[in-house]
């Protein structure tokens, strides 16, 4: 980390930091979204008159206000304004319907909730009302305005908890994650210090900005002083016109979005999708070696993956020094200040970027162990380097016939068959062996019939023990995923596979 994005770490509030990045480079861009741009000084200018408008409109220090708004200009600015109030956040993914939003409506208690109206085909401020949202307002591209000169003095304890992010439910009602502006700033100076931009890059944010990865990102753009550029709707081939115009330089998200991007290459092999490309970088979901080799060989860029999630924004992040092995089969290290602890596999974590706990106080004891370290449910280990490789999930090992086997052991093997797209591996309920493994696969266009035959036989070639081989094959048009970095929801196939055929073997 430079010595001006070191300083600027050190902000106690996320205002602090846009206030200090916006007197350094207050002329520099630092959003691009279709023909628009905003610099530094002009997002800080507009977060204030937002923010005395939303003060005209009744909301205070430590009112909680609810967003349910696209990756848009006016979405940063709108929370900028709450941040310099001191307000406390809670943003709702845009594609969530009247049983998560009223869900996180109710548990926050929010006062407030801004929506766009209708957006692509649905209409926000109907279910608003139908849900008997308080403060409903629509905020699309018109946002509260008002006289700075009525503002009180912006926060200055960034300790203190002023946002509910909200974890992706499965079968059960998501966790409201309490964070800090603290916790925020750690997280995004952890992705900031490992990729190391430089004002001349150009970044790009394809993924809902109401995820957790939106001020993630968004504290990298304010401690290096580069611009992203935002899109409301992210699809290829698409967007490429933007990145292409806009140069940028940085891009990805998630596992899926490397995916997308090769499919994109491979259709003009020799000629790159986007000639300004120097890195792809993301996490949230697991990284088969095999498409970090694709990327370096076919887009000829490099790749660094990290890991993070709602609790943690940034808990280690791939190094573009690190080296292809290290890249290829590790999450990356963790920054100072990050704590990592294996116990019994699992991943445990304390530091700075780590969330205060839950709305709910018995989910946040059961969270965190008697030394304060928030336990993760993934599985890994840490190399004598300290980087860590993660094995798999708590509830994502099978255990057939006694025996343990990691889903992701299997997922890593099966991404680099030609013929598989994407794959999930999931254990399914069985009488006799407790669980069977089965594989569901995505195919890519164009590619033949395959069969669980095939699959077995390539994976004993790869060195696969024999138990661990699947005993059911499902091909699917497209894995079920969410909406927000395109993770696989393997509960979704679980539900709908339980009741499968069995293969003896």
């Amino acid at each position: 980390m430079n010595d001006t994005a070191h300083a600027l770490s050190s902000a106690g509030t996320l205002w602090e930091l846009l206030t200090r990045r916006a007197a350094l480079t207050p002329d520099r861009p630092v959003l691009f979204q279709d023909d628009r741009s905003l610099s530094f000084g002009e997002l800080h200018a507009r977060a204030e008159r937002a923010a005395a408008g939303l003060y005209g409109m009744g909301v205070r220090p430590g009112t909680v206000v609810a967003w349910q708004l696209p990756t848009r200009i006016e979405t940063a600015v709108l929370s900028f304004a709450l941040a310099r109030l001191g307000a406390v956040q809670s943003p709702v993914i845009p594609f969530h319907r009247d049983r998560e939003v009223g869900f996180a409506l109710r548990e926050s208690k929010a006062e407030y909730f801004a929506v766009p109206g209708r957006w692509r085909g649905f209409d926000h401020t109907e279910m608003g009302h139908r849900l008997g949202a308080k403060g409903l307002f629509e905020a699309y591209d018109r946002l509260p305005d008002g006289d700075p000169g009525v503002l009180p003095a912006p926060p200055a304890d960034g300790t203190s908890v002023r946002w509910i992010y909200w974890t992706s439910g499965t079968t059960s009602d998501p966790k409201g994650v309490l964070h800090t502006d603290r916790s925020l700033i750690a997280g995004g100076s952890c992705l900031a210090h490992a990729l190391r931009p430089t004002p001349a890059d150009v970044g790009s944010i394809a993924f809902p900005y109401a995820h957790i990865g939106g001020p993630d990102y968004m504290v990298m753009l304010l401690l290096y002083g580069f611009p992203a550029v935002m899109f409301e709707k992210f699809a290829l081939p698409d967007a490429l016109a933007d990145y292409r115009a806009r140069g940028v330089t940085i891009a990805g998200g998630s596992t899926a979005f490397y995916s997308m991007f090769l499919t994109e290459q491979r259709k003009t092999p020799g000629t790159k999708v986007i000639p300004t490309l120097r890195l792809l970088a993301g996490g949230g979901a697991p990284k088969p070696p095999e498409v970090y080799h694709a990327v370096v060989r076919e887009l000829g860029v490099q790749l660094t993956h990290g890991y993070g999630m709602t609790e943690v924004p940034m808990i280690t992040m791939g190094d573009p020094d690190d080296g292809p092995e290290l890249l290829a089969t590790t999450e990356g290290r963790p920054p100072e200040g990050m704590e990592i602890r294996i116990v019994d596999g699992e991943v445990r974590l304390r530091g700075e970027a780590v969330c205060r706990g839950y709305l709910d106080p018995a989910q946040t004891a059961e969270a965190f162990d008697e030394e304060g370290f928030l336990r993760t449910g993934d599985l890994g280990h840490l190399t004598a380097g300290r980087h860590l490789v993660l094995t798999g999930r708590l509830k994502d090992v099978i255990i057939r016939k006694g025996e343990n086997i990691s889903a992701k052991e299997i997922e890593d093997l099966l991404a680099a068959h030609p013929a598989v797209g994407d794959v999930a591996v999931i254990g399914l309920p069985d009488a006799e062996r407790g669980e069977r493994v089965c594989a569901v696969v995505e195919q890519p266009a164009g590619a033949g019939e395959l069969t669980l035959e095939a699959v077995t036989a390539y994976l004993r070639a790869e060195g696969l023990s024999v138990h661990k081989l699947p005993e059911q094959l499902e091909v699917v048009d497209a894995l079920p995923r969410n909406d927000t970095l395109r993770k696989v929801l393997k509960y979704k196939l679980r539900e709908r596979y339980a009741a499968g055929a069995t293969r003896e073997r």
